[in-house]
């Protein structure tokens, strides 16, 4: 399975939203990166991004975008393909 990385907050209802679906898929590690807390890594996070808001989703090399980005994704089917490394 690919790895998951996501920028986030403490407090995002978006954040749980995005991690509670990619528990339901199957993924039992989540890397991530709290930008509330470390403040330089919102700065990166938008580099890579071009984004402000979080969360902020990569699953493997792919940017994935957000928690509705995410959730279109599944609905289109193409959510586990990325998760499996296909």
């Amino acid at each position: 399975m690919n790895k998951v990385l996501m920028y986030t907050t403490q407090v995002c209802p978006y954040c749980l939203r995005a991690k509670a679906l990619l528990k339901q898929r199957g993924v039992e590690a989540i890397e991530e990166i709290r930008v509330d807390l470390d403040p330089a890594q919102r700065d990166t996070m938008m580099e890579r991004t071009g984004r402000r808001t979080v969360p902020q989703i990569f699953i493997g090399d792919t940017h994935v975008g957000g928690c509705d980005d995410l959730m279109a994704l599944d609905q289109r089917g193409g959510l586990m393909p990325l998760l499996q490394g296909a």
